[in-house]
């Protein structure tokens, strides 16, 4: 597995970059011999130092397992985030390993564009239109899914929602983390336009 070891505005020397390379290999051959390529980066917030873990893990599936932690050690914040991959590994493994089946290599997925908006949270007077300003956008794809991969998914990438085609009604479905830990799925009524999905390998 290719990792790379980089910082922000923070200088990553030898004895980390190798740290985490013997580390982070351990923790990922636990579970699949063949994963790609795995990004770190580090950052300083305040007096804390971060780690951003990125591992994909290699079913070409577009599988991505993400963890993030901070703490006043930089190795204590790798270790930390480095843990979080691991545990999320073991939870999913069975279902991961799936992955790796032949027939499983391809799935639909439909094209879609995301945007990032930037809201700034100022208040709008009475009687003026605030609408966000887009400042990126890049092509990004809508996957057909079971309800139980896409939780799979938003957990693995450490997102807070994900937007997927429901597999058994074709419907353009919600998942998300409430605040209370627990997880929302909405369901819906509007059928997504199959015609339009393309085969991922």
């Amino acid at each position: 597995m290719k990792i790379t070891v980089s910082g922000k505005q923070l200088d990553v020397g030898v004895s980390l970059s190798e740290y985490v390379e013997e580390s982070l290999n351990n923790s990922v051959k636990k579970y699949f011999d063949r994963a790609i390529d795995a990004d770190v980066v580090f950052y300083k917030d305040a007096h804390l130092f971060c780690t951003d873990i990125i591992v994909n893990e290699g079913t070409g599936k577009n599988l991505l397992i993400r963890a993030q932690a901070r703490e006043e050690d930089v190795y204590a914040s790798f270790d930390k985030a480095n843990q979080r991959i691991e545990k999320q590994l073991r939870r999913y493994k069975r279902r991961l390993k799936s992955h790796h089946r032949p027939e499983a290599n391809n799935i639909l997925a439909m094209a879609a564009t995301k945007y990032v908006l930037n809201d700034d949270g100022q208040e709008v007077e009475e009687g003026f239109d605030h609408t966000p300003l887009i400042i990126a956008e890049k092509p990004t794809s809508l996957e057909i899914l079971s309800v139980s991969d896409a939780v799979m998914r938003m957990n693995l990438a450490g997102l807070p929602a994900l937007l997927f085609i429901n597999e058994k009604t074709d419907g353009l479905d919600v998942v998300y983390r409430r605040e209370d830990g627990n997880i929302s799925w909405v369901e819906s009524k509007h059928k997504a336009s199959l015609s339009q999905a393309a085969k991922v390998a």
